[in-house]
């Protein structure tokens, strides 16, 4: 980096400032904010200056190089270059950090864009290369950081001590001021300037800490594109101490992951190594109850054949605290990224989400009501009954012309799409790998006009792999699209 960021404490420190005009003016009103020691030198000053009678020395007199003496910051803001040189030459030679206004060569230092919520301060700089750039970074963190942001910065500050106190160890401590911070108890309070009740709060707070449980947080992942994650479920994976995660979960999302936290693999595939979920349940209910903030990352949707539901119960049985964040499950995301409408007003007026899992005991969904037309059917999980699902859903009136896909690793880079019609189902069901989902319907068609993702935009995703019609479905013809 070409500047290293750092805060100065100017407060009754001089600081020498060479010029009278609009832009001094700016830089004046900035360093008298910190508490700088002020020594003004110009000929002239604005009318506005008026404003800071009082607040600095002013000495109406050419710039020279003995003005330097004794001063520990320098700043040229005058609209002369032979002044400004002038000044940023005598400075550098005493080894003194001076600004010249507009000017990154002759500046050892640089004022960056502020956003002030004393005492919490955001400051932005490109270095003098794109300030245009800042100030809209600077309007956009301006409208995202709430103004009381100040006030709880200032509170903290007041019950940091008594934290030390209660609570000694540094996890400790961070994991109770995450919460705090992440109340929307205290967010109220705060608001509404309730400065001694949120002070009361928190005191209240460090005095049962000792003693709180965790909590567990079940998040949606989405389905595989880091860029489907909502802002709520990235901002608890960052949060999180421990994170028990499917293997549905690309890697990309648990890069997201905060760095210190704990990763828990406790995913199920099949034909591989899986955790039973009564060890899922367990790991979930010891994290908690030593005081972590755990977080449940499951892929896709977390309450859309994810167990969420299940897991959940354990948590109420056992008094832990939880809550839910939604994800976008696969049947939304891995058909939109291929193309596919789950509806269409001339094609399908419903879509049906089911599971290729068998039920407990055996139990066989109604196939009749599957094999219905006009409605697009989605299975998850399905690769393994695919042989079963086609004969169900064609014994029960389902043509063996519907189109088909079959969607692996939707979303993600590694995208790749099987089209056929029903007929074709078992036999590209055997080409396809998990994750993978299983879309049945008319709609299916609409792909080949309406996908965008990979195959149309140039990226290296997706290759689609097609039956071969004039082999009745026997055989396979792998078609790399461009």
């Amino acid at each position: 980096m070409d500047y290293l960021p750092m805060f100065a404490k100017l407060e009754g420190r001089p600081v020498l400032l060479v010029g009278g005009g609009e832009v001094a003016l700016r830089k004046a009103r900035l360093l008298l904010a910190a508490g700088a020691r002020l020594t003004l030198v110009s000929p002239e000053l604005e009318p506005e200056f008026t404003e800071f009678s009082g607040r600095f020395t002013h000495l109406a007199e050419r710039f020279t190089p003995a003005h330097l003496a004794g001063q520990i910051l320098v700043v040229a803001a005058t609209d002369n270059l032979e002044v400004n040189a002038l000044v940023y030459q005598s400075a550098n030679q005493l080894g003194l950090f001076v600004n010249v206004v507009d000017d990154p060569k002759r500046s050892s230092f640089i004022f960056p864009s502020i956003i002030d919520r004393s005492p919490l301060m955001v400051a932005v700089s490109s270095g003098g290369k794109a300030p245009v750039l800042v100030r809209l970074l600077r309007e956009r963190l301006e409208s995202l950081l709430p103004r009381h942001l100040g006030g709880l910065a200032e509170l903290s500050g007041r019950v940091r001590d008594k934290a030390k106190r209660v609570l000694s160890s540094i996890s400790d401590r961070r994991r109770f001021w995450e919460r705090a911070f992440a109340s929307n108890t205290l967010a109220s309070l705060i608001e509404k300037e309730d400065w001694q009740g949120a002070e009361q709060w928190l005191s209240d707070g460090l005095d049962q800490a000792k003693s709180e449980v965790g909590e567990v947080v079940l998040v949606g992942a989405g389905p595989g594109d880091p860029g489907l994650l909502t802002l709520k479920a990235l901002q608890q994976i960052q949060q999180a101490e421990v994170v028990l995660y499917d293997q549905l979960v690309s890697p990309e999302i648990l890069d997201l992951v905060r760095r210190d936290a704990t990763l828990v693999s406790v995913g199920k595939k099949a034909g591989a190594h899986s955790v039973p979920q009564e060890e899922t349940n367990r790991l979930l209910v010891t994290f908690a109850k030593a005081g972590n903030r755990v977080v449940r990352l499951k892929g896709g949707d977390p309450f859309m054949f994810g167990r969420g539901g299940e897991e959940l119960e354990v948590l109420a049985d056992e008094g832990i605290p939880f809550s839910v964040v939604p994800g976008i499950t696969a049947a939304a995301g891995a058909t939109a990224y291929a193309g596919i409408p789950l509806t269409h007003r001339d094609y399908a007026q419903s879509a049906v989400f089911i599971t290729g899992h068998c039920q407990q005991e055996g139990k066989e969904p109604d196939w009749q009501q599957l094999a219905a037309t006009s409605q697009t059917l989605v299975i998850y999980m399905g690769l393994m009954r695919s042989e079963h699902i086609q004969q169900q859903l064609v014994d029960h009136g389902r043509s063996i012309a519907t189109p088909i896909a079959i969607i692996e690793r939707g979303t993600t880079a590694r995208q790749r799409v099987l089209t056929g019609t029903l007929a074709d189902l078992a036999v590209l069901a055997k080409q396809a790998v998990s994750p993978s989902l299983i879309v049945i319907g008319e709609v299916v068609a609409l792909r080949d006009r309406l996908a965008w993702f990979g195959e149309k935009s140039g990226e290296k995703s997706g290759q689609q792999l097609r039956a071969n019609p004039d082999l009745d479905g026997c055989d396979l013809k792998l078609v790399q699209l461009a």
